[in-house]
């Protein structure tokens, strides 16, 4: 039984970069239950280092950086098929070359390219994508489970995500009004996830441990339930959920105050 109607969808997967990639969890969620996956990576580098995950899918190559790449993708795209069921956005970046620094003391620099890759490539992405979505085209983008906790190890892409996910209501909003009224625009506001992209932020390992702690089931989150979910949002099950984040944490926002944590922390004893 086809549940998610995803049967024979083509869907374009942007952002993998290699088997750890929240993207790639997608994909294979995505072929399991029969879409058809088109890949787009950041350049050929990736696509030469994955191919073997990548198999005979279609591969494109986009720096969403370089605005003559995404201008240049519609045809690329345009030449595999003629029409685009549904977007998966799984595109993020933060440049800590220089090392970690307070939230307070981030670069210009470093903040406008985080804003640019990790959230304008949607807005900027979609847009050129426009001509080939399907009228109930579903687009999805990973964002996190809250912006509003100020964790320093995750610094100023806190706020960046907080952008995102505003962008998802502003652009569902504006796709309904100006291209097709049943496009819709969601993300997926993923838990801590072990990624090879997340291992590169500073003190990210402790808080991962810890949120493994925090979660009634007492074992973290994983990514390919994020992946199941970010399926679900593109699926015409999923219709009546647009502009968006579905918060997907396997419920640590409501166990902090866990008190098997707190006797450990304050040395009470449990009541």
């Amino acid at each position: 039984m086809d549940f998610l109607q995803l049967q024979d969808k083509t869907i374009v997967v942007l952002g993998v970069a290699n088997r750890r990639s929240v993207a790639w969890a997608v994909a294979q969620v995505l072929t399991a239950v029969g879409a058809r996956v088109v890949f787009v990576v950041r350049d050929a580098e990736v696509r030469e280092r994955n191919q073997a995950l990548f198999g005979t899918a279609p591969v494109l190559l986009c720096n969403v950086e370089d605005d003559a790449e995404v201008a240049a993708l519609p045809m690329a795209l345009g030449a595999i098929c003629p029409v685009v069921d549904g977007l998966v956005h799984s595109i993020a970046f933060a440049n800590y070359s220089q090392g970690f620094r307070p939230f307070h003391e981030t670069l210009k620099a470093d903040f406008l390219q985080a804003v640019d890759v990790s959230c304008f490539s949607l807005v900027n992405v979609v847009n050129h994508l426009r001509p080939l979505l399907s009228p109930r085209a579903s687009i999805v983008t990973m964002s996190i489970s809250t912006s509003r906790m100020a964790s320093e190890s995750y610094g100023y892409m806190g706020p960046i995500k907080a952008a995102l996910d505003s962008t998802v209501a502003f652009l569902a909003k504006s796709l309904a009004v100006a291209v097709a009224p049943e496009i819709r625009v969601n993300a997926v506001g993923a838990g801590l996830l072990k990624t090879s992209a997340s291992a590169g932020i500073p003190g990210y390992v402790d808080a991962y441990l810890f949120a493994e702690q925090v979660i009634p089931r007492g074992r973290a989150l994983e990514t390919r339930e994020a992946a199941d979910t970010v399926a679900f949002l593109l699926s015409p099950r999923a219709s009546g959920i647009n502009a968006q984040t579905i918060v997907v944490d396997a419920g640590m926002s409501i166990n902090y105050f866990d008190r098997r944590l707190l006797r450990r922390t304050v040395g009470g004893q449990e009541g």
